[in-house]
Formats: structure tokens, sequence, C-alpha cells
């Protein structure tokens, strides 16, 4: 080490070097001995905050009546506050991580404004004063908005396609039938795109899809 290549340099006779050479080296050792007990100490204690830190704050507490956590809610305060005091005082510079704070829960969002709005005005039963009997001046509106969905409505697409014949020729003229997505298939895309919408976007099986058409007595095969 540097303190004993600094040693080989001064002026000192052979037994008086071995000796200053063995209590360096014992006290070196003493050191180092100490040294690693402060950090399997260290090591202990923040195992043990740990886990008083998961009793305090982890998810056990929840199958834990209000009663329950009251009891020993104080001592485990009190033992985490300890255990920090003591790692602060073998190692300064450790310094244990605050517990983050519970996240606050957001207010309310306002309604995307993509949305369409139904507008729903509710003017009072007469324009007329109730006291005076005089006209009512408008001042201003109060405008709340709800949050509605539709659910899913199922309705028939009913083609129909005259026919008409020519007495001269003996023929007969319709509009042709377009192409189907699948041929002969009753379904229509906008079905389709519901069925594919909700298998694949919202995960539903399809016997899920089966139930809530056969609620509107639809069956779909």
């Amino acid at each position: 080490m540097k303190s004993l290549a600094q040693l080989d340099q001064l002026n000192l006779d052979a037994d008086t070097k071995q000796q200053v050479t063995g209590i360096v080296q014992t006290l070196l050792e003493q050191a180092q001995k100490e040294i690693r007990t402060q950090e399997l100490k260290i090591q202990a204690l923040t195992m043990e905050l740990a886990h008083l830190r998961r009793i305090r704050f982890g998810k056990k507490n929840e199958s834990l009546s209000a009663v329950q956590l009251s009891l020993f809610e104080e001592s485990v305060l009190a033992d985490i506050a300890a255990v920090d005091i003591e790692i602060e005082q073998i190692d300064p510079a450790a310094k244990t991580a605050p517990a983050k704070p519970p996240r606050s829960r957001a207010g309310r969002q306002p309604l995307p404004d993509h949305l369409p709005r139904i507008e729903h005005r509710h003017e009072p039963e007469s324009c007329q004063c109730g006291q005076c009997g005089n006209t009512l001046v408008k001042i201003g509106e109060d405008v709340t908005e709800q949050l509605d969905v539709e659910p899913a409505r199922f309705f028939v697409h009913r083609h129909i396609r005259p026919q008409y014949a020519c007495k001269t020729c003996e023929t007969v003229t319709a509009e042709p039938v377009p192409p189907a997505v699948i041929d002969g298939g009753m379904a229509a895309p906008g079905l389709l795109a519901w069925v594919i919408s909700n298998k694949y976007l919202n995960h539903l099986p399809l016997y899920r899809l089966e139930q809530i058409a056969a609620r509107e007595q639809v069956t779909l095969s």
C-alpha cells in the first residue's frame, strides 16, 4: 500500500520499521473488519426497512380491516423512523429514499370536442316575471353536459328491385344485384364491421356477440 511504501523511505532501523509495519497492518485489518461489519448492518437494516414499508404500504393491507391496521400502524411508523435514524448514524451518505406520496386522483376531464352535441333547451314556462309581470331579459346561460352512448341497434336493409317487362320484346328488365362481401350471405357491411371490431379490437368472443344479438331476438349463426 502507499503508506507502507512511504514507510520504507523513512530513516528507521530494521526493528522499529518491523514494529511500525505490524501496527499499521493491524490497524488496517481492524478498519476493514469494522467497515465490513457496518456494511452488513446497513444491509440488514435496509432489508428490515423494506419489510416494514411493505407492511405499511403493501397490498396485503387491503385484506386487513381499519381496526386491525390501527393496532400496529403507530409501531410500524416508529420502527421505520428508528431504522432510518440508525442507518444515517452508521453512514450519513446512505439516506433512504422517502416513500412516494399517494397519487392524487385526476379531476373530471372535459368531454371530447369531436363528439356530436344534441342540445336540449329548457326554457322557463313563462317569460314574464312572477313578481311584477314584466318581460324577462336573457342575461346568460347555464350549460351542463352529460356523456351518453347509443347501444348497437340492429335493423334490416330491404332492397326492392322492381321488374319491368316489355310486351313487344317479351323481356324483363330489373336492376342487377350488386356483389356482396359474402356470397349469399345476409350480413351487411355494417354488421360485419361490428363483428370484426368487437372480436379483434374489443376482444369479445363470438358467443358473446351471439348473446348480444339474441337480446334483440336476432340469431347470428
